[in-house]
């Protein structure tokens, strides 16, 4: 026995989508698109920086460098990897530019020199952080304040193996807190990439784009290196440590330059004082 059909009505579709059948329909359909509606715009992609400490695996590598382009984002930075064909990751799917064009650093500081906000990823699971701690939804207002006033932002993943280390983290002027269940804390290097900038791209549309003349720029972390290596210099001058305890207080005055958050006058004019200092010191019963 054969199922009869009735010819459709070809006002049927129309009559289902009217304006007083489901008028929130009809609203839905007349509003404007939203894929793509929150990527950065043009004038602070280059000011975003994600950089990969001691990666392992190529494939990782190249799943973060697609998920930067999904973003529109295009500036990594990969620093000591362990495999020297990373560049060639079959799984930068739509993005072997951005892996050609990465930059490779020997070391962390190296990396973030030119940032003026550099932001730790990783879970408190095996830690116990020297810094500021956030949640990353907490991440977004911060960034985006950064990149209106001109600074320029590291976004920090770490090895597959053990994540940033107490050292990667002293260049650290923030550690954001992935959510993740206690029993899995650890996550994919390519999926935490992933994570963080759709979080931080999501809030782009309510961000601040035009600069903010009322706050003075932030000093780049290659230049709090250089006044931290010339207060340590003056701290020795006048014996004020073993040598033992000379890299402890290496460690912690990276720390303390970077919880004060000094700006790039003010740390000019400390730099010039401790110079001043030093000189002094060096050249005392000549």
């Amino acid at each position: 026995m054969r199922t009869y059909f009735p010819p459709c009505n070809p006002n049927f579709a129309r009559m289902c989508i009217s304006n007083d059948t489901l008028p929130g329909l009809s609203a839905l359909a007349k509003s404007p698109p939203y894929y793509n509606r929150f990527v950065l715009p043009e004038s602070q992609r280059n000011l975003l920086d994600v950089v990969l400490v001691s990666p392992r695996n190529p494939l990782n590598i190249g799943a973060a460098a697609r998920a930067m382009a999904n973003f529109g984002l295009h500036r990594l930075s990969v620093v000591a990897p362990f495999d020297p064909t990373w560049r060639e990751a079959r799984s930068a799917i739509g993005a072997p530019d951005l892996l050609l064009n990465a930059v490779e650093s020997a070391t962390f500081a190296e990396a973030v020199a030119s940032c003026t906000l550099v932001v730790g990823t990783g879970t408190l699971t095996w830690r116990n952080p020297e810094q500021p701690v956030i949640q990353l939804p907490e991440l977004a207002p911060l960034v985006s304040q950064e990149l209106a006033r001109g600074g320029r932002v590291a976004l920090v993943f770490g090895s597959e193996k053990h994540g940033l280390t107490r050292e990667d983290l002293s260049y650290c002027h923030l550690l954001v807190e992935i959510p993740t269940d206690p029993l899995q804390p650890s996550m994919n290097l390519g999926q935490a990439v992933a994570v963080c900038l759709y979080e931080l791209i999501r809030s782009a549309e309510s961000a601040p784009t035009t600069p903010v003349p009322s706050v003075t720029s932030s000093a780049p972390s290659g230049r709090l290196d250089l006044l931290a290596g010339v207060i340590e210099e003056a701290m020795q001058a006048v014996g004020y440590s073993p040598r033992a305890m000379q890299p402890a207080n290496r460690h912690d005055l990276r720390l303390l330059l970077r919880r004060l958050s000094l700006s790039a006058h003010d740390t000019r004019r400390i730099l010039g004082l401790f110079r001043r200092i030093l000189w002094r010191l060096n050249h005392l019963g000549r």
